[in-house]
């Protein structure tokens, strides 16, 4: 049954008129006939007898009266109910997928907001990897934040900063001092990252269209210890900038520009269609995305 039937059996039963229900519903007598129509064939009873005083309900039609107006009474509290997210209130541990790049940069600002506006929620770092679209999808993880070029449809995206590329080596490097030549670059032995969504692949592909071959003599899977790597070898490598300004304050290491453009790419949040609408979700992407603006 369609339940805005209901609401017509409802109205034709205070009113005892069916102009008067079509005009107190907003819809035309003639639907308001066919409805009464509906309802008659359901019900196998007439409901509504005309009469000198108006649309009389019969026996049946009184029997109806109370559980129909308690079922619309359930859909009406039902149809008003909000999801709602309290984050003062609640106890909680969200679970996000980032790279290296934001576990430097939005980790520590998180932590310190949610502390002040979120105490009882708590946060689940891991890795993006090849099973993450399946995480987001599954509601095992609630955000990705890094590169992730490869998700596709289902999955909605926002923008938090952008970014490009710096090269690392010691501060008191025997050979690179002020300024990088591509001499110097082909000459020097590189550190070459391999983590996923940190859009390192953007260098190989446009070292590669320059013809540009470098000397690849360590490869890691992840950013973990590279500071103290660099500041102790004559090992370079090339970073996105805001991993390289974090190095620079943690190592003693100096950054310098590449002797050749490289593309830029933009950090962004993703999240699956399903938790689009989500109140803990939504609440989660606005406090990341407002430590960007600020």
């Amino acid at each position: 049954m369609d339940l805005k039937l209901l609401t017509v059996f409802d109205e034709v039963y205070k009113t005892r008129s069916v102009s008067r229900a079509g005009e107190n519903l907003g819809v035309a007598q003639s639907s308001i006939s066919i409805a009464l129509a509906r309802l008659r064939r359901h019900f196998g009873d007439p409901l509504f007898v005309r009469t000198s005083d108006g649309m009389q309900p019969t026996p049946h039609a009184t029997s109806l009266v109370v559980p129909i107006r308690q079922a619309l009474e359930l859909l009406r509290g039902i149809t008003k109910q909000q999801a709602v997210f309290d984050p003062a209130k609640v106890q909680r541990t969200f679970r996000i997928c980032m790279t290296d790049i934001t576990h430097l940069v939005l980790v520590p600002a998180l932590i310190n907001r949610l502390r002040d506006i979120a105490a009882g929620v708590n946060v689940e770092i891991t890795h993006i990897s090849g099973l993450t679209p399946k995480m987001l999808e599954s509601g095992e993880a609630d955000l990705a934040v890094g590169f992730m070029p490869q998700l596709e449809a289902g999955f909605y995206q926002q923008k938090l900063f952008e970014q490009d590329f710096s090269c690392v080596v010691r501060r008191d490097h025997p050979r690179i001092h002020s300024r990088l030549t591509q001499a110097m670059f082909k000459r020097e032995n590189h550190v070459l990252v391999t983590a996923p969504g940190t859009g390192q692949n953007l260098v190989e592909e446009e070292l590669e269209r320059l013809g540009i071959h470098r000397n690849v003599a360590l490869r890691l899977p992840n950013y973990l210890g590279i500071g103290s790597l660099v500041a102790s070898t004559d090992l370079m490598v090339t970073v996105p900038q805001r991993v390289a300004e974090t190095l620079v304050r943690i190592a003693n290491v100096k950054l310098l520009a590449p002797p050749f453009d490289l593309p830029a790419f933009a950090i962004k949040q993703h999240w699956h269609d399903r938790y689009q609408q989500d109140a803990a979700n939504r609440w989660l992407r606005s406090v990341i995305s407002d430590l960007f603006l600020e």
